[in-house]
């Protein structure tokens, strides 16, 4: 694990704000053009999300060395609607901050359980993404498109690699756990 992702898993929705402060500065002439290409440096190399199909979902889950469900960052922040909060899955328990760092926050699961979740949200509308930070997934975010903050980036602000479709991530997930 990342060490940046102990201090993002203490301190997510003040990074949040952060991600959505300096998003703003994108509509400024000129330092919008730096300000967007920064962001997507930043989503390429060090964070970023990958959205994910249900079923690939569903495989990254199977694959999971233990898991946890815990409160949608998105949603906590936004609070733009009424889909539940207890919808982020949190990856690899062994080396998971969130679970350590906020045990009234998360509790564990298992692949059934969160395959239910799973397809819960996918009948809700929402759509999964995959959170990567460093070298190192974290999360499965189910996330609504009034909330999702990398949706936001990518759609509002012209930050594309904020969020982005990748092939062969269930291949890419398998290969980090070795």
């Amino acid at each position: 694990m990342h060490h940046s992702l102990k201090l993002y898993s203490r301190h997510r929705e003040p990074a949040l704000k952060f991600y959505l402060f300096w998003a703003e500065w994108t509509k400024i002439p000129l330092i919008g053009l730096l300000v967007r290409r920064v962001g997507n440096m930043w989503g390429k190399k060090l964070e970023g999300a990958y959205l994910l199909t249900t079923a690939e979902a569903e495989e990254i889950v199977s694959l999971a060395k233990g898991l946890a469900v815990g409160p949608c960052a998105c949603r906590e922040l936004e609070h733009k609607c009424g889909n539940p909060i207890q919808a982020e899955i949190m990856l690899n328990l062994q080396d998971s901050a969130f679970v350590t760092e906020r045990p009234n926050d998360y509790h564990r699961i298992t692949a059934e359980e969160a395959k239910g979740i799973l397809r819960d949200c996918h009948s809700r509308g929402l759509i999964h993404n995959i959170v990567k930070c460093r070298g190192d997934y974290y999360a499965i975010c189910n996330c609504c498109t009034c909330c999702c903050v990398p949706l936001m980036l990518s759609k509002q602000y012209g930050i594309k690699n904020a969020l982005v479709r990748k092939e062969g991530i269930v291949d890419e997930f398998r290969l980090s756990l070795q």
